[in-house]
């Protein structure tokens, strides 16, 4: 694979025990995680990486958060739109999720609900030279559960996706490079 194709390229990572959301990983119903490589030059700040990558969905991701919110808007899962207008004195979002932690080589992200909690850890490496996107979700009930069960193939896809999308229009630089 040529070093060129290879920064385009996502590819399935262990589950990071230095990530902040480790200490989810015990009794997830879900927990993954996948990794990038980044060009020499791209900014080391890992917010700006986050936006970039998450913050503009391919079209067909929008389409499928669209049927989403139209299947499972009336079971109590809150939908993209509403999680992406927040309230008043909402935390700060990321796209549609919510910023739970912010740190110099790592952001956390996610969103309670009454049938599921989700934390997504994206994390720079301490060598700069590759971003890893962890997700950890924990299942309240059945509802949860097979929902889950349903969308997992295509959450893979859409994080993939994002990490892949971002580095073919080129990661944002570092500031000064």
């Amino acid at each position: 694979m040529t070093n060129h194709h290879r920064l385009h390229k996502s590819r399935r990572e262990a589950l990071p025990s230095g990530a902040r959301v480790a200490g989810l990983y015990r009794g997830a119903f879900l927990a993954d995680a996948f990794a990038i490589d980044l060009p020499p030059g791209a900014t080391r700040d890992v917010m700006a990486l986050v936006r970039f990558a998450f913050e503009r969905p391919a079209p067909w991701v929008n389409a499928l958060l669209a049927l989403r919110d139209r299947l499972v808007g009336g079971f109590g899962l809150k939908t993209v739109s509403a999680l992406r207008a927040g309230t008043p004195g909402d935390a700060p979002r990321v796209g549609f999720f919510r910023i739970y932690e912010t740190h110099a080589n790592e952001v956390v992200l996610g969103e309670d609900d009454r049938h599921l909690d989700f934390r997504v850890s994206v994390m720079r490496s301490v060598a700069g030279d590759s971003l890893t996107a962890v997700t950890v979700v924990h299942c309240h009930n059945l509802f949860g559960r097979n929902y889950i069960r349903l969308i997992a193939p295509f959450h893979r896809r859409v994080v993939r996706s994002a990490l892949e999308r971002a580095a073919r229009s080129g990661w944002p630089a570092e500031v000064g490079a």
